[in-house]
């Protein structure tokens, strides 16, 4: 048959290199669900196989080896968003291992702050300086874990500040920006509600987009568009 008599080939209806973005996003996220859970193994057997509320202490022993391994996934994050990179696997364990130290003391700040804070909360409940003393107990837990989010984040951006500097900035620009700390504090109290009510959800699902969610606006909060400064 003539060329006018062929059939019109078929376009795809989707790109190959959307066919690349959609399963490199589904693979960082479902890959670095995995690394944290395996980096942050024994909080995750306490949460998903014992009841915090008499297990708590354990849980606030083991809660700074979040600090290292939010680092390594604010990390991936970053490579896969400015240079689409997917070795997800190496980036990981090359920023956990390099930032093992500085997150694990972040970790650990937030975790004594919030744990102080709760038992102080406790305390004071039904009493009459309650009323005074519970919502700044309340608002610097929420400080402190913004404030280590914030310092996470930073960690791995530039690793040759002295962690003291990193606190101070993640301090000042949280209280500073502090309708975007309320957003990131949003999203991680729905991280983890979303862990607490199932935890094979929020970890194996929802832990990677919440998270990312969290990454890019700590980036803002820390790297304002010069408009936004």
């Amino acid at each position: 048959m003539g060329a006018a008599g062929a059939a019109p080939r078929r376009r795809p209806l989707l790109a190959p290199e959307t066919y690349e973005m959609v399963f490199g996003t589904v693979y960082t996220g479902l890959m670095t669900n995995l690394l944290l859970a395996v980096a942050c193994l024994p909080l995750v057997v306490l949460v998903v196989a014992a009841d915090l509320a008499t297990t708590w202490p354990l849980a606030a022993l083991t809660a700074p080896l979040l600090g290292p391994a939010l680092a390594a996934a604010f990390a991936v994050f970053a490579a896969f968003s400015i240079n689409g990179s997917t070795t997800v696997v190496r980036t990981f364990a090359r920023a956990w291992r390099r930032h093992l130290r500085r997150g694990l003391a972040i970790g650990a700040l937030a975790t004594v702050t919030v744990v102080v804070a709760a038992v102080d909360v406790a305390f004071f409940w039904g009493r009459a300086a309650g009323a005074v003393a519970i919502p700044v107990l309340i608002t610097l837990a929420a400080g402190a874990v913004v404030a280590a989010a914030l310092a996470l984040v930073a960690v791995p951006e530039m690793p040759a500040a002295r962690l003291r500097d990193v606190l101070l900035a993640a301090v000042v620009l949280g209280a500073r920006r502090w309708y975007l700390s309320a957003g990131v504090l949003l999203v991680l109290g729905l991280l983890a509600s979303a862990v607490a009510v199932r935890p094979a959800v929020g970890i194996g699902f929802a832990a990677a987009p919440l998270l990312y969610a969290v990454w890019g606006t700590c980036r803002f909060v820390l790297h304002p568009a010069p408009d936004a400064a």
